[in-house]
């Protein structure tokens, strides 16, 4: 019988176009927070054709997006017992298993991906990798970029001493409360669904994230101006399970690393397509955008990023910032 099905699948072209024909398919879960319809949810998509591209059958991708196994921890905690295979995750990964590596958090050091790219393959960030590899039971694959942070302001602001009084709204990450109140200025907690109302009513003069944030939330209606500070680069990470990755063939291995890159150089290219978009409609519906110079803005932020550097590990400060003064 198996003679017969391996002479039908011959006639038919089969083993060779699919060479895993035989073999039961592996199961990959692949995890995210955000909902289906951005870059995230493209790279997932672009990751699971490849695989199916150049080996049809082997593999049965399932997403499992919107946090649908949960948050971030959560998710980390299932990479770490093996019972999810695969993640697109934030920042939670190197601020749980590697803080003391974690310069990318830190507003005003990065302010460029090239610049982000280069800490990552710096030992500080070769450090931060292994040990959140150890620590969380992962394996790291590389990061995927998203929009930069900006702000959005009632006012203009061109430099720090526009922030004066300045009631920006921040989440509660104290590494950026600290910063932005090292700057200048005044920072207030809102939560994320109450932003819009928190400007329609002076609450806040403004705030900072992506430029998807001002487009969803309509913020066109309360704020006029766009800053384009870039003041964090936030990425995405591609993780697995060390304990479902070791145990796969090495051929599979190969073949889903060669589809992570794929992916990952898909979403960033589809986020920075969707950047575009974002600014182009936000000035269509009247917003300014200003252009400042960052360095002021860096410089005045220096005393802080020295204060959370100086508890991060040796060498950080150096591969972060190079010789920028102290």
């Amino acid at each position: 019988m198996r003679k017969q099905l391996l002479a039908t699948l011959a006639t038919l072209g089969m083993l060779t176009t699919a060479p895993f024909v035989l073999a039961n398919p592996i199961e990959i879960q692949v995890n995210n927070t955000m909902s289906e319809g951005g870059s995230e949810s493209a790279a997932v998509e672009r990751f699971a054709e490849y695989l199916e591209e150049q080996a049809p059958g082997r593999f049965e991708v399932r997403p499992f997006l919107a946090g649908s196994l949960g948050g971030e921890n959560a998710v980390l905690e299932l990479l770490n017992l093996g019972q999810t295979q695969l993640s697109l995750t934030g920042g939670n990964w190197r601020q749980q298993y590697a803080p003391e590596y974690d310069a990318i958090t830190v507003p005003f050091v990065f302010t460029t991906w090239d610049e982000v790219d280069a800490y990552m393959e710096s030992p500080s960030g070769q450090a931060l990798v292994e040990k959140a590899e150890n620590q969380g039971g992962l394996k790291y694959f590389g990061l995927q970029h998203r929009g930069p942070r900006h702000m959005t302001a009632n006012k203009e602001i061109h430099s720090p001493a526009d922030l004066e009084g300045f009631r920006l709204r921040l989440p509660s990450l104290p590494v950026w409360l600290e910063v932005w109140e090292e700057i200048g200025a005044q920072v207030v907690n809102v939560p994320a669904p109450e932003i819009y109302l928190a400007m329609q009513t002076g609450q806040v003069d403004g705030h900072e994230n992506s430029l998807s944030s001002p487009y969803t939330r309509r913020l066109w209606e309360v704020q006029d101006y766009l800053i384009m500070t870039s003041h964090v680069q936030f990425p995405w990470s591609w993780v697995a399970s060390s304990r479902w990755w070791e145990g796969l063939e090495e051929e599979d291995q190969a073949l889903i690393e060669e589809a992570i890159d794929v992916a990952r150089q898909y979403g960033s290219e589809q986020e920075r397509e969707l950047d575009e978009f974002y600014l182009d409609a936000l000035q269509e519906e009247g917003m300014t955008v200003i252009e400042p110079d960052v360095t002021p803005f860096r410089e005045a932020a220096l005393p802080a990023i020295d204060r959370v550097m100086a508890e991060m590990a040796d060498g950080v400060r150096e591969d972060a910032l190079g010789n920028d003064s102290e």
